[in-house]
Order: structure tokens, then sequence, then C-alpha cells
């Protein structure tokens, strides 16, 4: 199965079957056929690509309904902290946070269901991310959360004074009073 559940329901690690040989390498990074196989059946309608720096931390964000965003995260080059937070309330796992390397060399992709705010910090020299979503942005449906809020103990594994942020990511309100419209479906 190229898919892991994490303890956080809807959210999971796809591992692709990776081939290799004196070239290099391929591999789908997505297959419809695999995902429906798991009854993962979305239709992604935009791909989102971001190239940053060391230190970088971009989130958390999120949408609300009911254009809610399902993302599948992976990393082209260089190497991220990914970071998840369940905002769904009623839901067994809300305001956890769940963390994961992604990398070019490790190949993973993490899925993050709707309800989810979802952040990264960049571990290597510059990374390049792309991710998929299966609703179209829209800014007056967008929520986001301090990545930074003591409630939530993220370590984005950057050291405080290296860490790089645009305004909107310095302003974002705490988890508690943020602008989130989920409710947990289980």
């Amino acid at each position: 199965m190229p898919f892991t559940r994490t303890d956080f329901p809807g959210l999971l690690i796809f591992q692709p079957l990776v081939f290799e040989d004196t070239r290099g390498y391929f591999f789908e990074s997505f297959n419809q056929t695999v995902f429906q196989s798991e009854n993962l059946d979305y239709q992604w309608v935009q791909d989102n690509q971001s190239c940053s720096h060391y230190g970088v931390i971009r989130g958390l964000h999120f949408q609300n309904p009911p254009k809610a965003q399902i993302k599948l995260v992976r990393t082209l080059a260089g190497t991220i902290w990914d970071i998840a937070v369940d905002i769904r309330k009623g839901s067994p796992t809300y305001g956890r946070v769940f963390g994961i390397e992604l990398s070019a060399e490790n190949k993973l992709q993490l899925l993050i269901p709707a309800g989810f705010a979802h952040g990264f910090s960049v571990l290597s020299e510059s990374a390049t991310v792309l991710y998929k979503c299966n609703n179209l942005y829209d800014k007056t449906l967008e929520g986001s959360i301090a990545y930074n809020d003591p409630a939530l103990h993220i370590d984005w594994k950057i050291p405080a004074g290296k860490v790089i942020l645009s305004e909107k990511d310095r302003t974002s309100p705490l988890f508690e009073v943020c602008n989130n419209h989920f409710v947990f479906e289980g």
C-alpha cells in the first residue's frame, strides 16, 4: 500500500513506488486509479508551487467552506518540515499538530484533508514545494493561525533568529480566535 494512515482522521502519507537505476529514477507522483483504490476520489483543480530559502515559514493557512481545500503536498527540491493542525471542532485530534519531513530525496507526500491548517518551514538552503488543491483559492474564505501560537507548541526546526515570515504570517491570529468554520464529520 502506498498510503500510511496517521493518528489524525483523514491525514495520510503517500509514498510512491520509485524505480531507480543508473540513469536516475522514475515515479508516478500522482495516479488517479491508485488514489481511487483507497476511496480518495478528488478532482484536482489547482496546482500551487513555491520556492523559498532556508528559514522561511509559510503558514499556518486554511480555506473555509464552502470552498475548503484538500491538499496533496510534495517537495520537488530541498527539504521542508511540513505541518498540519487539525482545526475541525469535535475531532478526536482537534488542536493537535502533525509534522513530517518532506524532501526531494524521500519523495513522500502528505494528503491533507479539509479542516486542517497547513504550513511548512524550509530546512535546506532552498526548497521548491508543489501542492495540488481540489478547490480554487478564494481570498474571501482564507484563514490563518499564528505560526508561533504557544497553545500549539510547534517546533519548526528553525532557530528563532533565522525565521523569515510574510507580513500576513507575522500578524495571524491565535488558534483560539481564528476564523475557523470546520466541524468534524467523522
